[in-house]
């Protein structure tokens, strides 16, 4: 039986709000994106309907709340201090993270959801994966600063070069994006651009 949360007076309730957040993220791969309520999605995490909708306005916003809180815990590139191990370590985990994890089902649900609704779309892209686009600049921008890269390299067309073909498998193809791909695309990127 799960323990009702209760916000306090300053605010969200840490505990509420993360188990809001996981119940969101549960539902959506039990059920898919019609089959997500605010009424489940409050029944799942112990808390009143009241409580989600002070905080968030519809399931789209917690969705959108529990995909980006994924995304930056697990898709912040690591630093190795080496452009080919960064590339190489960061596309393998964001194609794992898109095929093989809860928040890549959100993620797959809400693209899906974001082509019958140009709002969705547009918030998706600007206040979502634009945030998830700086993290995966940075393992390009740090081989800037050590010499890996030449300076006038254009990094928004590089990192389309790799991340482009994982989104285009993951959201158009449903084809496996395996490490040997990952680990493919970095090797090419590398003989055209690395000094």
């Amino acid at each position: 039986m799960s323990t009702a949360h209760r916000g306090n007076r300053h605010g969200r309730s840490e505990e509420a709000r993360q188990a809001v957040l996981e119940a969101a993220d549960d539902l959506l791969t039990e059920r898919g994106f019609a089959g997500v309520t605010i009424e489940g999605i409050a029944a799942r995490a112990g808390v009143a309907k009241q409580t989600i909708y002070r905080w968030w306005p519809s399931k789209v916003d917690v969705l959108l709340e529990a995909f980006t809180e994924d995304m930056a815990q697990h898709l912040t590139p690591d630093d190795h201090g080496d452009l080919g191990t960064d590339l190489r370590t960061h596309l393998a985990r964001l194609a794992e993270f898109l095929t093989g994890s809860d928040p890549g089902a959100v993620f797959r649900a809400l693209a899906g959801q974001a082509q019958h609704d140009p709002q969705l779309a547009t918030r998706l892209r600007e206040e979502h994966l634009g945030h998830q686009r700086v993290r995966d600049l940075l393992p390009l921008r740090r081989a800037v600063e050590r010499g890996e890269l030449p300076g006038d390299l254009d990094l928004d067309t590089a990192l389309d070069q790799l991340v482009g073909p994982v989104y285009y498998r993951v959201l158009v193809t449903g084809t496996p994006v395996p490490r040997e791909f990952t680990d493919d695309l970095v090797a090419a990127f590398l003989h055209r651009h690395q000094r």
